[in-house]
């Protein structure tokens, strides 16, 4: 499998570095700002790129839009692992995903994606027994988005659990208010070199149960984008998630 790798931050390199550890071909990085690479050359765009089998994307919101072109036009199947994407972005992947393989996820890690599952399970146990929801994520001081993908993930997998019945809270800063009981709240903190974290708490009457995961480098959400990258590959067109890739 030929793999490109569009966007060469420190979890597209370290998708490159796992790929050439598991003897995948990286045949291109993809990088306005042309960072060096060890094992693959480097370029501003997919112009002189080579071919390839697969796109695996880590870049930055802003380049979602230009790249679905791109891969529309290379006839490319294409992983996305950026978040902090725009309603409007969100809308155009879907509409590429009709004539081209997309596989789309705000966390790549099968733990997190298992939290979710577990998050859900809890959520309809506790349907009905006053139980508060509230998720705390923590992320490097380096990332640009607040909440995260992974804790918005979460709090729309919870929602589906619920039927829709939850809306989300970022800041209770700007009402003097008891907290409602249908909604969750989602707190964000940024700081050092901190990969990822991610809370989830159900605090009912006189008892707490938290979920938590907790990662220890990037080499687990680029695994994961490698898994997605083999599974993608020849899927035909549509939109495909991690519950497509662990059912």
């Amino acid at each position: 499998m030929r793999i490109v790798i569009h966007g060469l931050g420190r979890l597209g390199l370290a998708i490159a570095e796992l790929a050439t550890e598991q003897k995948l071909d990286v045949v291109a990085g993809i990088d306005i700002k042309k960072k060096d690479a060890k094992n693959f050359e480097v370029f501003e765009n997919f112009e002189n790129c080579p071919k390839a089998d697969v796109i695996v994307d880590s870049s930055h919101a802003d380049a979602i839009p230009q790249l679905l072109e791109n891969a529309q036009g290379l006839n490319i199947p294409l992983v996305i692992c950026t978040t902090g994407l725009s309603q409007d972005t969100l809308a155009q992947i879907q509409k590429t995903a009709e004539t081209l393989p997309i596989f789309l996820s705000s966390n790549m890690s099968l733990g997190v994606n298992l939290v979710s599952k577990l998050a859900q399970t809890a959520t309809k146990a506790l349907d009905g027994a006053n139980f508060d929801i509230e998720i705390i994520e923590a992320h490097h001081n380096q990332k640009l988005d607040a909440p995260s993908g992974t804790g918005l993930l979460l709090a729309q997998s919870i929602n589906a659990a619920a039927d829709g019945k939850y809306k989300f809270v970022f800041d209770r800063s700007h009402a003097l208010q008891k907290r409602c009981p249908d909604e969750i709240g989602i707190s964000a903190i940024r700081g050092g070199t901190i990969v990822g974290e991610h809370t989830i708490i159900f605090a009912g009457p006189d008892e707490v149960i938290e979920i938590t995961h907790k990662a220890a480098s990037r080499e687990i959400f680029a695994r994961g984008a490698l898994k997605a990258a083999q599974f993608i590959a020849e899927k035909k067109p549509g939109l495909y998630t991690m519950d497509d890739l662990l059912n």
